[in-house]
């Protein structure tokens, strides 16, 4: 594993074709709690609980799922990972994204985290890349 998910010692990643590298941390004092993903100099943060709850709803789909990553301004695909971070079924019920105009792209950035953290199995082909929970 490449760190332990503090700012200090970030998770080290990249996208699931492997084609740009971020970090990504937990800030737990944030209110509400934040999963910090820096990629280059742009700053995105989602909700905390989106490691948990994408987990979760991939358990349910039982199968594999499109990552569908879309920025905030483009819809999302339907039934891929990007519609449901998006989506007013999911838990937070919408964006776990927090940053307006930065709300997008949780198909893209979260997943890989989850392959780290051990609960999913992702595809890292050129484009069309698919999760399913382990």
């Amino acid at each position: 594993m490449s760190g332990d998910g503090t700012k200090e010692s970030p998770w080290e990643l990249t996208t699931a074709p492997g084609t740009s590298a971020y970090t990504m941390w937990r800030d737990e004092e944030a209110d509400p709690p934040v999963l910090v993903c820096q990629v280059g100099t742009t700053t995105l943060k989602y909700h905390l609980s989106a490691v948990d709850d994408l987990h979760a709803w991939l358990v349910e789909q039982g199968d594999w799922v499109e990552l569908g990553a879309a920025d905030e301004k483009k819809d999302a695909k339907d039934g891929t990972i990007e519609a449901w971070g998006r989506s007013e079924d999911n838990p937070v019920g919408g964006w776990y994204g927090l940053r307006k105009g930065y709300r997008g792209r949780f198909g893209m950035y979260l997943p890989p985290l989850l392959e780290e953290l051990g609960l999913v199995e992702l595809e890292h082909n050129p484009r069309n890349n698919r999760a399913r929970a382990l």
